[in-house]
């Protein structure tokens, strides 16, 4: 407390005898005041969020029209780079390495492959920057931080919808008629969504605070789409090779081949059931649930530190 004399000096006064022996936080809450930035809890953090969903995907859009803005092509290029990219891997696997052999409608099971692990890969990719690269929003305005990630990630699967228009001239190009099975598309989709966003908000958290992290994930991610049976089926490749059982649960596990699998099983009538790991829906939804929960509860534990030092 503090009071001008008649001099213009400036004298302190003491605080009100009532406030005398109350430490800081008894003050503040006689006073109703509340730290500034402070992590609410989970409950009142979803509830936050859920106000902000039309944020959410107006910021996705957004992003989404001025990712392109400078290219003359404009939004072709939401389409156009999976397409050149299954091109490249035609050339390269199926056609000089020979991973096509024993693969009925190659194509069809190649550019889904590309397509699906796109998405994923474009999110974790998108969520690494989420805050590092937003750190002017991050400071300007007060929002739950979760909003930044989960744009992301919606961002990505509308730029994966445009692709899918593609994907399905392609599969009537190559004879794939449609079928009741397409409408597994929509809970794979979903499936998928839920556990790239859990594991773009563990990315986003870690990359706050290691922007490095962004320079290191292209390889991770390269190596992990190799792993997943994008340009070559797991069975076939492992088919009379002694490799250790656990090596075979885990590329069949592998999140990413899973959702790939169960997007090829949906629009490939040459690839059947008999292709799927066993329990392939528990896995899909089992990943989602664990990465879901994980990756919020994760990146709301460090709500009150984005942006800050």
């Amino acid at each position: 407390m503090s009071e001008t004399t008649h001099d213009g000096a400036v004298a302190m006064s003491a605080p009100p005898a009532s406030d005398e022996g109350l430490s800081p936080a008894q003050r503040a809450q006689k006073y109703g005041l509340a730290q500034s930035g402070a992590r609410p809890s989970l409950p009142d953090y979803v509830r936050q969020l859920w106000q902000r969903r039309h944020f959410i995907s107006a910021f996705a859009s957004a992003k989404l029209t001025a990712q392109y803005s400078q290219a003359k092509l404009g939004q072709v290029w939401q389409v156009a780079t999976p397409l050149l990219n299954a091109l490249v891997y035609y050339l390269i696997f199926g056609l000089l390495i020979g991973t096509r052999k024993g693969i009925p409608d190659f194509v069809p099971f190649l550019v889904t492959g590309v397509f699906i692990f796109t998405f994923t890969q474009s999110s974790v990719m998108a969520g690494t920057r989420a805050i590092s690269g937003s750190l002017g929003l991050v400071r300007a305005l007060h929002f739950p931080r979760a909003c930044l990630p989960v744009s992301f990630c919606l961002m990505q699967l509308q730029q994966l919808l445009f692709s899918m228009g593609v994907l399905v001239l392609i599969l009537l190009g190559f004879g794939q008629m449609p079928t009741w099975s397409w409408l597994l598309v929509f809970p794979a989709l979903t499936l998928q969504f839920v556990f790239n966003t859990g594991l773009a908000m563990v990315m986003a958290r870690l990359g706050s605070k290691t922007p490095d992290l962004a320079q290191l994930m292209p390889f991770i991610m390269r190596t992990w789409m190799y792993a997943s049976g994008v340009m070559f089926s797991i069975d076939l490749i492992l088919k009379g090779k002694h490799v250790p059982h656990f090596v075979e649960v885990l590329l069949n596990g592998n999140p990413a081949a899973v959702y790939i699998d169960l997007m090829r099983f949906a629009l490939i009538d040459s690839f059947t059931h008999k292709q799927l790991p066993p329990h392939v829906w528990a896995f899909a939804g089992g990943w989602a649930l664990l990465m879901g929960v994980v990756g919020f509860v994760y990146f709301w534990k460090a709500e009150e530190r984005y942006g800050r030092g």
